[in-house]
């Protein structure tokens, strides 16, 4: 039985993670300060004798007396509307969140997987986006807190894993939905299930071309989990083989199919077709990305991983999950 520490545990990804986890009979600690993550997501979890809750701020040190195994770091406020409002803190949560993970990573010698994110890439000139690129960030705007604290994580990962020899492994999530979104967090997809299953307008912000590539969260765990079995030396030859990437592990996951914000507008007005809702236009937002699609090429080749769930599948799922909590 191995224990696993999860950051960011009682939010989205996290509680889909351990659900999973704890089916194959891993012992589970999550750490979490619900600050987007929500109790009622790891309710189900707390009569397991195998899961442990720990309420804390990662951006504090912490320490964790029992001998850990692998540690998922999932903790931030990955959502706009979150983020926004507390800045400094979703800074804190990346940068001195990470030096708490990897401090801990490197005492138990523990291997890691840390969550990054699309949002590197910040406002793309490459399409699609590889590992291998840079990205073009705004580092004094709206969404900067985000962006700029992810990519200063991955950093610290990076050195860490070359002074300490860690076994430090990264992916860069591309959306993500299904069941156990924050209903309030702003995210695309929840914002337009909600809408129109309550009637009210359908928010497009700007001409609604904007493209994005959305992937079902079981599609992600599963790359997760494949992703953490693999063995570091194999996994370092087949990156620097095949791609002669020699730095440390990083890898996209999300759904290479794209899709306009518009279109997938009226694809969840065509699956809740008692709505009344309209479909309104408002400003796009500073600095919101025009196109953003995920090179799965890496994930495929090195883990045999990509997406399996079709966007109307998986809405099909969203839609009845958010039917039973608005």
């Amino acid at each position: 039985m191995k224990t696993i520490l999860i950051t960011g545990g009682s939010g989205f990804i996290g509680t889909n993670l351990i659900r999973r986890l704890l089916e194959y009979k891993n012992k589970i600690i999550c750490v979490d300060n619900n600050y987007t993550g929500k109790l009622e997501n790891i309710n189900p979890f707390l009569s397991n004798e195998n899961f442990k809750f720990i309420d804390h701020d990662i951006s504090q040190p912490f320490e964790i007396n029992e001998k850990i195994d692998e540690i998922y770091n999932l903790a931030c406020p990955a959502s706009p509307v979150y983020y926004q409002k507390r800045p400094l803190f979703t800074l804190n949560t990346s940068v001195l969140g990470i030096i708490n993970i990897l401090k801990l990573a490197k005492k138990h010698n523990a291997k890691l997987l840390h969550a990054s994110t699309s949002e590197i890439y910040g406002n793309p000139l490459e399409h699609p986006q590889k590992e291998s690129y840079w990205g073009n960030v705004n580092t004094i705007g709206l969404r900067s807190c985000y962006d700029e604290g992810k990519r200063v994580a991955e950093t610290y990962c990076y050195e860490y894993q070359k002074k300490f020899n860690l076994d430090v492994r990264m992916i860069r999530i591309f959306n993500t939905y299904g069941p156990h979104m924050n209903p309030e967090d702003g995210r695309v997809i929840s914002n337009f299930i909600i809408q129109a299953l309550k009637d009210k307008p359908i928010t497009v912000y700007g001409d609604g071309k904007q493209t994005r590539s959305f992937q079902y969260v079981d599609d992600l765990i599963e790359g997760m989990l494949k992703y953490m079995k693999i063995d570091k030396d194999e996994l370092k030859n087949k990156l620097k083989d095949k791609f002669n990437w020699d730095t440390i592990p990083v890898l996209n996951m999300g759904n290479p199919e794209e899709f306009t914000i518009l279109k997938l507008a009226y694809k969840i007005l065509e699956l809740i077709p008692k709505s009344k809702s309209k479909i309104v236009f408002k400003p796009l937002p500073k600095d919101d990305p025009v196109r953003r699609r995920p090179d799965i090429t890496m994930a495929k080749e090195v883990l045999g991983w990509e997406p399996k769930v079709k966007l109307e599948e998986g809405l099909k799922r969203t839609i009845e999950y958010f039917r039973d909590i608005v």
